[in-house]
């Protein structure tokens, strides 16, 4: 088995034919199937299922996949940090939850290299989404928060991709709307002071769980509620319904505009607070990149833990 092999599969896994890898590794045809056979032949397991549409992963190729992708991602690491990178584009790849703070610390790190070829990937997306993306290696990095609701459930189903949960801050739950909302002018919101109004939360499709809702206190029963796939349709819908939802209170003014505010949540008996446990997930055995490695750093910056430990 070589590196170049692992290359050769993660290509062909991502475009889903031979004939248009061969063409973006610059081998012929022939001598890019001939050496997936080698492999498959060394591995004994067949890595690709073949047709007239192109190839598709086995489930022994999808299974193997990760692996490859761990063990040829830290080779490229070992050439960003020792080798010579000569014309190499640099990749980086972040999935997180809806958080401004997130994409502001990429935008720094992106700011804070200069070369002349990159491909960046910033996934705001879905919580089961940004587990998934990192534990296949089509993010370094993923940002998500743990709870007392969903932590046991969060954390099995991290351990059973082989990733590790890595701790940034705790924060309380806030009340984020817009300056113009009738209880933008409250020290304090309640559960019951939010009821004449819509509660706003992030889709999580078919597959939706309690345990992958990104706002805090999930179980509660909204008496109105929309649901929305990206932070600009939520900021509109604050601004046209009086909308709001329940965020971490770490809100970015230069990402989302000056018009909103995070208001303390007020617990009742009934409604209680819970604590959000904001951290980054990895690849339980992966060495971050200069990239992941930065990007980190400025999340750190960003939420004032400079001195806090690596």
């Amino acid at each position: 088995m070589t590196l170049q092999q692992l290359n050769y599969i993660i290509t062909i896994s991502e475009i889903g034919s031979i004939n248009r890898a061969a063409e973006k590794l610059y081998v012929s045809q022939p001598s890019l199937t001939s050496a997936i056979k080698e492999l498959e032949k060394e591995l004994g397991i067949v890595l690709f299922n073949r047709s007239g549409r192109g190839v598709t992963l086995t489930a022994e190729g999808a299974d193997f996949l990760p692996y490859a992708r761990q063990v040829y991602g830290q080779y490229l690491n070992l050439l960003e940090k020792y080798g010579k990178e000569g014309e190499r584009k640099q990749k980086f790849g972040v999935s997180c939850q809806h958080y401004s703070f997130a994409v502001k610390a990429f935008v720094e790190t992106v700011k804070a290299y200069d070369v002349a070829k990159y491909e960046f990937a910033l996934r705001e997306t879905k919580t089961l989404n940004v587990i998934s993306d990192v534990a296949r290696m089509h993010s370094e990095i993923g940002i998500l928060y743990l709870s007392d609701f969903n932590r046991k459930a969060i954390l099995k189903l991290l351990s059973s991709n082989g990733l590790s949960f890595n701790h940034l801050i705790n924060c309380n739950a806030y009340v984020y709307l817009w300056k113009g909302h009738p209880l933008a002018g409250k020290s304090s919101i309640s559960f019951d002071d939010l009821a004449p109004y819509p509660c706003l939360s992030f889709e999580q499709g078919d597959d939706s769980s309690f345990y992958f809702n990104e706002e805090i206190l999930s179980t509660n029963d909204y008496p109105r509620s929309i649901k929305t796939t990206d932070r600009a349709t939520n900021l509109n819908l604050m601004t046209g319904l009086n909308g709001y939802t329940l965020c971490s209170g770490i809100i970015c003014e230069e990402l989302n505009g000056s018009d909103f505010i995070a208001v303390p949540y007020e617990a009742d008996s009934n409604n209680p607070n819970s604590i959000m446990d904001v951290g980054y997930i990895v690849r339980g055995n992966a060495i971050l990149s200069s990239m992941g490695r930065r990007y980190i750093q400025e999340i750190r910056r960003y939420l004032d833990l400079e001195d806090a430990p690596d």
